[in-house]
């Protein structure tokens, strides 16, 4: 016979003499206020709840209790032992005592006492809802504001998403949306299943809905696109999305971005590319060459002696990057053109220019 030198009472906060019932009353309040789930990660509370759960195994059994009460001591019992191995899940379905213990054990009471909770219907977040926007690289450079349209499920308004026109108190809970339970000498309340919790049952359902509680709408937006928009980018346009369920809030609405490709400028990041086209004695002799930017033509100085693939920056000419605003920078490719036609004076005067390679 095992011994302990553990003070029950003591833990469970009650006199020696204590009845049953109050011995189960104070077991279901520091039951409740130390029970793992409501105490999660807390290492102390799970230790407390476990020495409770001990105490009541004795106590609240009048055989080991009298043996414990007489001897000090209490025997051997299987139903503790899953307490000092941790806590695990009870059993919900279990019954609430039996000819052993009428008053039942710790799984009987928080199995009602937690069946209320896993009832209750839980808000849902609406669907969010996705499409494409396609737009060029002016916009992106700029911004843009772009119209959409959008057909989504909206709360109906004519019944304010409960899908009914009318509702009676509910006969199964006389519209408290809970229904009481007495076992032994608790008294226990759980949603009740006919209404939900609500407390209410509809009478007559809306005719604009249907009872779905929700409508079909399509409407066209203002989307206003920010300076800096690449392809991939992705606009968010909170509570825009499907209606939410049980009062849950509605989805978000997502647009993602397509830059179409340019003829002409080619975007790396916030950065910009552009390929210019010069004359051999532009490059030869250097001279003023018009660029095209995102902000309209500028002229550039080209150096004498300038080499075909020749890259040029111009700062700040690039993108503005969509979370800084900083601008990326325009780099300046030169092609040199040559051109189709020559001229027996112009393949003379190329001659020349061939010495001047020192070959």
């Amino acid at each position: 016979m095992a011994t302990t030198t553990k003070d029950y009472y003591e833990i469970l906060g009650v006199k020696k003499d204590a009845p049953q019932d109050e011995i189960k009353k104070a077991y279901r309040r520091l039951a409740r206020k130390y029970h793992p789930d409501l105490n999660p990660g807390d290492k102390t509370a799970e230790q407390k709840f476990k020495e409770i759960n001990e105490a009541y195994e004795i106590l609240g059994d009048q055989k080991k209790r009298a043996e414990y009460d007489q001897f000090g001591t209490a025997p051997p019992f299987e139903d503790t032992a899953r307490f000092r191995e941790g806590f695990r899940p009870f059993d919900f379905d279990s019954g609430f005592g039996d000819a052993k213990r009428p008053f039942g054990g710790a799984e009987d009471i928080f199995s009602d006492l937690f069946r209320g909770f896993r009832r209750e219907e839980v808000p849902l977040k609406g669907p969010d809802l996705e499409t494409n926007l396609e737009i060029t690289i002016e916009e992106a450079y700029r911004g843009a504001t772009k119209p959409i349209t959008l057909t989504r499920e909206v709360p109906c308004k004519e019944c304010g998403g409960s899908g009914a026109e009318a509702f009676q108190n509910c006969s199964n809970c006389k519209g408290t949306g809970s229904l009481q339970q007495k076992k032994g000498v608790f008294r226990l309340s759980q949603t009740c299943p006919a209404c939900q919790g609500r407390g209410k049952t509809a009478t007559k359902i809306c005719k604009t809905c249907r009872g779905r509680g929700s409508t079909v709408t399509t409407e066209t937006l203002k989307v206003k696109i920010p300076p800096g928009a690449d392809t991939g980018s992705r606009v968010k346009l909170r509570g825009m999305g499907g209606t939410g369920a049980r009062g849950g809030p509605s989805g978000n609405f997502y647009i993602e971005i397509n830059v179409k490709p340019h003829p002409v400028f080619k975007r790396d990041g916030d950065d910009i590319y552009v390929d210019v086209p010069v004359r051999v004695s532009e490059a030869i002799l250097g001279g003023k060459v018009s660029v095209p930017t995102l902000d309209g033509t500028v002229t550039m100085t080209l150096p004498p002696g300038t080499d075909s693939g020749k890259k040029f920056k111009l700062k700040g000419k690039g993108v503005p990057n969509v979370r800084t605003g900083v601008r990326g920078d325009e780099f300046v490719v030169i092609k040199i053109v040559v051109p189709r036609k020559v001229t027996e004076k112009a393949k003379e005067a190329l001659k020349e220019v061939e010495k001047a390679y020192g070959r």
